[in-house]
């Protein structure tokens, strides 16, 4: 039987991130997942000469987990335009952020979009994340929906900007997010210039999984876990078709939907996302902004030309579209190919009958639910040389699946006596 030190169980970011960090503190780590590639939910495929992440993904440098142990240079980040694009009922407005492009005030003022009662409103909702997030984060919280109301935030810069941009971002067109967890997402948006690395959102894992392997980890693909069981001082791995494992520590770092088929934790209530990824022969518009649909007309929640971006998700002479909607648990409501055609022609003013369906995904477990009140941790510990780690065990992104995949490394680390020679500028 296989014996190390740490088994990982998971190549998403958290399980990356803690093999990183334990084979560095010099224990002989091997990290498995059943996929064929690294990644997790962060994968690309390329279909027909186009890039093709899997769901409309993008990466904020802003996060702090990035900009301390990514390499955002190496990635090619193609950043978007910071801004948003409305459509409305008679025409699109291009909305920009006002302290990068103080020049756009006026036509924003004159969109009929933003009142000075909703700036003034808005103003009051994000300044706390904006001023003072640990204490906001340690401060009460309720459902987004009543914070909006509470700082009088009610007209149409929330109904026809907020809401259907938020839908996309959280997966939750109800309201019923945390508060505090929008707004620190928002915070990010307003600090930050989200964008995508130029080989895809499957560049950010490669990197990492990269990163792990020079500290000597072992990763190994097409290796399913069936169970993790403590036997004889010591913790045993079953894996589909291979001799069971054993380690000292585990640390599980699989996704919210299999979490709870490996240990004893109820499984995590997820959202869905669906995407739709159309060739378009001529672009659709010369704007790069995302699009969201003000009118609320169809179940778009957000849309963007990929290629006005990030050439490279595209072959020559064509581009890319994507089209992202909720995904419905039971997926009895989930959006129709014809839909999803009008309602882009619409918000592009363009035949999008025209494009071609190059595929659909549906994310059916794209992001942990974020009910109020936010926690922002859970323990990594759940047993003896059992460790969890992943996003549905910290906030529900990027940045939250790094520092929990740190934190149960670093558990492990403690628990172990190795803390010591963990390096200081890891610790978030």
């Amino acid at each position: 039987m296989e014996a190390y030190d740490v088994i990982v169980i998971g190549a998403g970011l958290a399980g990356l991130r803690a093999s990183r960090v334990l084979a560095g503190a010099g224990c002989g780590v091997l990290t498995i997942d059943a996929s064929d590639a690294v990644g997790g939910r962060q994968r690309t495929d390329t279909v027909d000469g186009f890039l093709l992440d899997r769901g409309f993904q993008v990466l904020n440098p802003a996060y702090p987990a990035i900009r301390r142990w990514v390499d955002i240079p190496d990635l090619g980040l193609r950043r978007f335009p910071v801004g948003v694009r409305v459509r409305r009922s008679e025409r699109s407005v291009d909305l920009r952020h006002p302290v990068r492009h103080p020049l756009s005030i006026p036509r924003t003022l004159a969109s009929g979009l933003v009142s000075p009662r909703d700036a003034a409103a808005l103003a009051r909702w994000i300044a706390p994340a904006l001023l003072h997030p640990r204490r906001m984060i340690a401060g009460a919280d309720r459902p987004l929906r009543e914070g909006w109301n509470a700082a009088g935030l009610r007209g149409r810069l929330r109904t026809e900007v907020l809401e259907p941009f938020l839908a996309g971002v959280l997966a939750d067109d109800t309201g019923g997010t945390s508060d505090v967890f929008a707004r620190l997402l928002v915070r990010m948006f307003a600090i930050g210039a989200p964008g995508v690395p130029d080989r895809g959102i499957a560049a950010l894992p490669a990197q990492l999984a990269r990163t792990a392997e020079a500290e000597g980890a072992t990763i190994r693909l097409g290796a399913r876990a069936t169970g993790v069981r403590r036997a004889r001082g010591r913790i045993e791995i079953d894996v589909a078709g291979a001799d069971p494992l054993r380690a000292d520590a585990v640390v599980v770092a699989v996704g919210p939907e299999r979490v709870s088929d490996l240990v004893d934790v109820p499984r995590p209530a997820t959202k869905g996302l669906q995407t739709w990824w159309f060739a378009a022969d001529a672009a659709p518009t010369g704007s790069a902004l995302l699009a969201v649909d003000g009118r609320r007309s169809g179940p778009i929640v957000n849309t963007v030309v990929m290629s006005d971006t990030a050439p490279s998700y595209a072959p020559p002479g064509a581009h890319l579209v994507q089209a992202t909607c909720l995904l419905p648990g039971d997926r009895r409501d989930a959006a129709t190919e014809a839909q999803v055609r009008r309602q882009l022609g619409e918000m592009w003013d363009a035949s999008a009958t025209v494009w071609r369906l190059v595929r659909r995904d549906d994310i059916v477990h794209a992001l942990p639910v974020q009910p109020p009140p936010l926690r922002v941790t859970a323990p990594s510990r759940l047993a003896e040389g059992i460790y969890l780690a992943g996003d549905h065990r910290d906030t529900a992104s990027i940045q939250g699946a790094l520092v929990s995949g740190q934190r149960a490394a670093v558990a492990v680390l403690t628990d172990t006596g190795r803390s010591s020679t963990t390096r200081p500028q890891e610790t978030p």
